[in-house]
């Protein structure tokens, strides 16, 4: 089979493979474009260090939420109320460490077990009553919402001790001298991160090999890899060049880095895609369809929570805005990544590059003075056409 697959020409079967994975490569080349066009009409400014590293820490939240949500979208479901729970947990996180004095490691814990509470009420609605998701997230939102405010008694709490805001401003201790301007520790760690990326590309491949799985031609993974490397190398370089890595930043890598071994290496994963693609199918095969789904939405209210906590470190208060409107960015972020309305389909990487594309366009917007009216409207065409996309690869 690798004989019959290496005869043809690379340069065509290079054009041809992309081609039948437009919804992956799509995504990526559609990424790198804005990332050009916004450092061209910026002057420069969108890659400046400072400007990067706020890029960064104004999109974590965003990433975070949006793994679970993918999760969720992934089952054939929805979840609205990820923004108002994002706001209410960071409204509980204040009242505990702000006017309980409580130290901030219990109360986060306590926050996340609460965020992972409101998911399983929601999820058992969802899963076991067969209620649809949209009818009781969209409920969840108002009722949190609601309840945020009724926390927070209509007025801001803050400030927050540092120790609490270090989990979204602050940045990781270095180990090395810094020369030459460059925190190394933070350099050093991003190239060791792109080189396990690479690596484990290499190692994935050649499992697919060895199982006759087909797979990429072998000058485009090299290409892509190599760029990989170089491009991640670069933001390091950058990130490196003006306060190191941000805590997010590493919370957030981690975060990535398990839902994409959970999704592609284990046996939920795989459950969790065959949901999805056909439930029934999937119950009849044994699975329990009802558990998974509960599931799923546990793990986006964990998420949503974590989220909260963040977002609430970063403004240094949480206020009874907290939140709006982040589940219309988590939603559009996994469309846009290459997630089907349909359920079944959906990668973490794409959700990731949907989410900072979302986050390139927000900031290269408002760097070159565009309103935030149409900012909005620029946001919903590329919503819909994201899903015009996802209509098109479904019919073909």
């Amino acid at each position: 089979m690798s004989e019959q697959t290496t005869a043809a020409p690379a340069p065509g079967r290079a054009a041809g493979f992309i081609k039948d994975n437009l919804r992956e490569y799509g995504m990526l080349l559609s990424l790198l474009a804005i990332v050009i066009f916004f450092q061209v009409v910026t002057g420069g400014t969108l890659l400046r260090p400072l400007n990067l590293t706020n890029l960064v820490l104004q999109n974590s939240y965003i990433v975070i939420m949006a793994l679970g949500m993918l999760l969720v979208i992934i089952t054939g479901h929805i979840d609205l109320s990820v923004g108002s729970v994002a706001g209410f947990v960071g409204a509980l996180a204040a009242v505990m460490i702000v006017r309980w004095q409580l130290p901030f490691v219990p109360a986060a814990i306590a926050c996340l077990i609460i965020g992972g509470l409101i998911g399983a009420a929601q999820g058992y609605w969802v899963a076991y009553f067969k209620i649809p998701s949209f009818i009781v997230t969209l409920a969840g939102m108002l009722v949190f919402k609601g309840l945020m405010i009724a926390v927070l008694g209509g007025a801001s709490v803050g400030p927050f001790p540092p120790t609490f805001q270090k989990l979204s401003s602050g940045f990781i201790p270095e180990a090395l001298t810094q020369t030459g301007g460059l925190y190394l520790t933070s350099l050093i760690l991003g190239l060791v991160v792109a080189a396990i990326i690479v690596y484990s590309n290499f190692t994935s491949r050649a499992r697919h090999l060895k199982h006759g799985v087909e797979t990429e031609p072998q000058s485009l993974f090299i290409a892509k890899n190599v760029l990989a490397f170089a491009i991640i190398g670069y933001l390091a370089y950058l990130i490196a060049s003006h306060r190191g890595m941000p805590n997010v930043l590493i919370i957030m890598a981690a975060l990535i880095a398990f839902y994409a071994f959970v999704t592609n290496r284990t046996i939920v994963g795989r459950q969790v895609y065959a949901v999805g693609g056909n439930e029934k199918a999937a119950k009849l095969s044994g699975i329990k369809t009802e558990r998974l789904t509960f599931f799923t939405f546990v793990n986006m209210g964990v998420l949503a929570a974590l989220a909260g906590l963040i977002f609430a470190a970063r403004l240094n208060t949480a206020t009874p805005k907290a939140g709006l409107g982040f589940e219309l960015d988590v939603i559009a972020a996994c469309f846009i990544g290459g997630a089907s309305a349909y359920g079944g389909v959906g990668r973490v990487g794409g959700a990731v590059i949907g989410a900072f594309i979302m986050g390139v366009m927000n900031n290269g917007m408002s760097i070159v003075g565009i309103g935030i009216d149409y900012q909005q409207v620029i946001k919903g065409l590329v919503l819909l056409g994201a899903v015009c996309i996802d209509v098109y690869n479904q019919r073909r």
